[in-house]
């Protein structure tokens, strides 16, 4: 076996820490990421980079923030020339591999990977462009409406379902296959699944783990529009929700769905944690999961993402592995921008060798001194930032020790103590005993950004993407949708394949082995 630790990251869309039982949660059963959690580290306190699926995973794979990289919306172009953690730990002498979505938005739908095992769920061309010079006006092809609340319940199968039923079989077969493989390079490996991502839809066998009278309601009450703070006035308009309330009933089976799929991706977490144990990698590997963004989940009486609000913006993140301490929390804020110099560093201290060099400037720290124990290593620092639908302007959020503060050119500031304050209800921004505070965030913020300037370049983008896929839609369809490359002639048994030889090389463990 390779003396470098095998990487299996796994990844859910839509997942808040708040709506699991390994951070808390009294209803919600994720036992898999428990029984991790307790051989590893978790971070209590962990935050996406953009509380959107795109922004999300690019910033995740480069290690930047998406202003740096230009990753602002769901159809934002990841350019070829960004180094992601595939392309450093492939320099590293690993074979890297993904299976599931990444939402790549653009012709190269690798990104470092040597390999895709499956297609994606979402297009990676420029559909879902928004556009800042028309901001109120809903684009109704992509941006969410209260549909998958209205509809929420249970299903024998979905399009999400029939996606992540592929995405888990595929993972566990590539996971024999590195171990049948005579050639024994580390691998990296970043499986992906779309749930607990709405249309809150659950199948049966989840849903009934759940009590459905016991699920419990939004633990702030839902604002009305008048109420709500600038940003998510707007958020309620772009999805949709004053045209369209929902019902406390609706509301109920939505978070009964949302947790049967929590349980449903937990038990993926488990059987690939099982198949890496039968494949004889449990003692070499390290096991990463987390997730892109959250999910509101009708708190304030918000949906889905898009919002800086704990439940959106935080995601869960637990390491268990080889040389990693058990049972040990961590509380400081970090973000999936660190997962890139983390992986590296992982990958180095395990022995790989020296880690090389950065080909651009890396936005994130590597957690490897935190998890080690060393205190001076946490700078306690997360940045997310925002500049897509629902929104004309780019919105800015830091979170540093107990307080978080967001900024928007075009909105009042928010400023919340999260330790005293969890649910966010209080905006100390003019409170006396904060004014200094407030005012070092803002002159912070001015000096990190220019926001006008960002403002600039998003429209420059959102223009040229929207000329690009209205000729795309004319005459004969180019796609840039990932196909996963098939030889049937090469599977399983076939006549220029000797019968024996296939059948004692695709068996594992090998015969005369226990």
């Amino acid at each position: 076996m390779p003396a470098a630790p095998n990487i299996v990251l796994i990844m859910a869309d839509q997942l808040s820490p708040l709506f699991m039982g390994t951070y808390g949660h009294p209803l919600v059963r994720t036992p898999a990421i428990d029984a991790l959690a307790e051989r590893g580290v978790t971070f209590d306190s962990a935050y996406t980079n953009s509380p959107l699926c795109a922004p999300a995973r690019f910033s995740f794979m480069a290690g930047q923030l998406i202003t740096r990289i230009a990753a602002y919306d769901n159809a934002s172009e990841f350019p070829s020339s960004v180094p992601t953690f595939a392309h450093y730990l492939r320099m590293m002498g690993y074979h890297t591999s993904l299976c599931g979505k990444m939402h790549f938005v653009g012709p190269d739908q690798l990104h470092g990977f040597n390999q895709r095992l499956t297609t994606d769920i979402y297009p990676a061309d420029f559909a879902w462009t928004p556009d800042w010079e028309m901001p109120d006006e809903r684009i109704d092809a992509f941006y969410h409406n209260m549909s998958s609340v209205q509809e929420a319940g249970v299903a024998a199968t979905t399009n999400q379902i029939d996606y992540d039923e592929e995405v888990g079989w595929s993972a566990r077969r590539k996971i024999f296959d590195y171990a049948r493989h005579p050639d024994q390079h580390p691998f990296c490996m970043v499986v992906s699944f779309i749930h607990p991502h709405d249309p809150y839809i659950a199948l049966r066998e989840w849903w009934d783990l759940y009590d459905h009278d016991a699920v419990d309601m939004p633990a702030v009450p839902a604002l009305s529009l008048d109420d709500q703070d600038a940003h998510s006035r707007r958020l309620m308009t772009g999805i949709d929700l004053p045209n369209s309330p929902v019902t406390e009933d609706q509301v109920r089976n939505a978070r009964h769905a949302y947790y049967a799929n929590v349980s449903y991706f937990d038990n993926w977490v488990g059987r690939i944690t099982k198949t890496l144990k039968e494949a004889r990698f449990d003692d070499n590997t390290i096991i990463i999961v987390t997730s892109d963004h959250g999910d509101m989940l009708g708190e304030r009486g918000l949906w889905y993402k898009m919002s800086f609000f704990e439940p959106s913006v935080r995601v869960p993140l637990v390491i268990a592995g080889q040389g990693i301490p058990q049972a040990k929390r961590i509380s400081g804020n970090v973000s999936l921008a660190d997962i890139l110099p983390t992986l590296v560093g992982l990958a180095e201290a395990g022995g790989a060798g020296p880690a090389p060099a950065y080909g651009e400037p890396v936005g994130g720290r590597s957690l490897v001194p935190l998890i080690a124990g060393d205190a001076d290593g946490d700078a306690d620092e997360a940045i997310s930032e925002y500049a897509a639908e629902c929104a004309s302007h780019p919105c800015f959020m830091i979170r540093r020790g107990d307080f978080k503060y967001v900024h928007c050119d075009v909105d009042p500031p928010l400023l919340f103590n999260t330790a005293a304050d969890p649910l966010e209800r209080t905006n100390l921004v003019d409170d006396p005993a904060h004014g200094d505070l407030a005012a070092a965030f803002a002159a912070e913020v001015a000096e990190r950004w220019d926001s006008e300037k960002i403002r600039r370049d998003v429209i420059a983008t959102q223009k040229g993407r929207r000329a690009v896929y209205q000729a795309m839609k004319r005459g004969e369809l180019t796609s840039w949708d990932y196909a996963p490359p098939r030889d049937a002639s090469q599977e399983y048994m076939r006549s220029h394949l000797d019968v024996t030889e296939t059948d004692v090389l695709s068996r594992f463990p090998p015969y005369g082995e226990p």
